[in-house]
């Protein structure tokens, strides 16, 4: 190996890694405990040393060039070997256990926690993973759960957040359903169906009112607080219901309703307190999790 050619400074590369993962100087000099004006200067200077622009400058973002994305997806690899030499160092690697609570959807738990926990159990088979399928958002800081994948941004300051993906969201039915009482081509069409709604009848109406549906309480026969149980009513051919993009697309038998509407933007956000800087076993959960995202979305 020639050693005299590896002469970058890993801190630079840690804070171009970070600076790339989290979208802002801001946001990564939180992340890393840097003053921005640090973390500027730690990726300014490893552009220096490269010979390469890495990042374009916007007001409030950094957009990766070109070489930047290339120099990614060889630092993630860094990043991901330098968190398992802490780990060895520190004789921690085969003994993290203890109980780590994660609450998400039950819609979400459906389709991504078997893979999400299969990643943990390989890097961390101490670990006890408790599992709390929840639509509504359980408190953090109340200790209702140790992390939460959720659809929403938290804004109380001692939460951690991270955006790990997303999806959409769009107006789907059963085929069957369809075939047997016409695919509406507008939204007036609309109205002579019937609708699945979510946790209440009247839920959905502000999302219907968007879009130009005038929709009354009468059109919804069936709702439901389960993302599980709207998925199967829907797919049994009982009536039309908003369902996430990722989901239904595992599902042949269902149809988007009237695809020429705009979709809902969906983001999932991975949030924990602020253990994660303490708790190496919630670390591990959450590195996992962010790991999984990054191959999925």
């Amino acid at each position: 190996m020639n050693w005299q050619a590896v002469s970058f400074d890993w801190n630079q590369v840690r804070a171009f890694l970070a600076t790339a993962e989290e979208g802002s100087l801001s946001a990564a000099a939180r992340a890393l405990g840097f003053t921005q004006p640090t973390l500027s200067r730690q990726v300014a200077e490893l552009e220096q040393d490269l010979g390469v622009v890495l990042f374009e400058r916007g007001h409030r973002t950094m957009q990766l060039t070109e070489s930047g994305q290339a120099l990614l997806q060889h630092v993630r690899a860094m990043g991901e070997a330098a968190a398992q030499i802490s780990l060895v160092a520190t004789g921690q690697a085969e003994q993290v256990e203890g109980q780590v609570s994660l609450t998400m959807t039950d819609g979400f738990a459906m389709q991504h926690l078997p893979a999400i926990a299969e990643r943990i159990r390989q890097k961390a088979p101490g670990i006890e993973l408790e599992i709390i399928p929840a639509n509504e958002s359980l408190d953090l800081l109340r200790r209702e759960a140790d992390i939460a994948i959720r659809h929403a941004r938290p804004e109380h300051g001692d939460l951690i957040a991270k955006r790990i993906g997303g999806t959409t969201a769009h107006f789907y039915a059963a085929k069957r359903y369809l075939d047997r009482l016409g695919r509406p081509s507008s939204t007036d069409e609309l109205l002579n169906h019937n609708f699945i709604g979510f946790e209440s009848a009247t839920r959905l109406l502000p999302l219907f009112e968007g879009f130009g549906i005038p929709v009354t309480r009468d059109h919804f026969k069936l709702y439901s607080s389960s993302g599980t149980a709207i998925l199967a009513l829907i797919e049994h051919g009982l009536g039309i219901g908003v369902m996430t993009k990722d989901i239904a697309d595992t599902r042949p038998s269902l149809e988007i309703v009237l695809p020429s509407l705009p979709p809902l933007e969906v983001p999932t956000w991975l949030v924990t307190h602020r253990e994660l800087h303490t708790s190496q076993r919630i670390r591990i959960v959450f590195d996992c999790i962010v790991e999984y995202a990054q191959s999925e979305y």
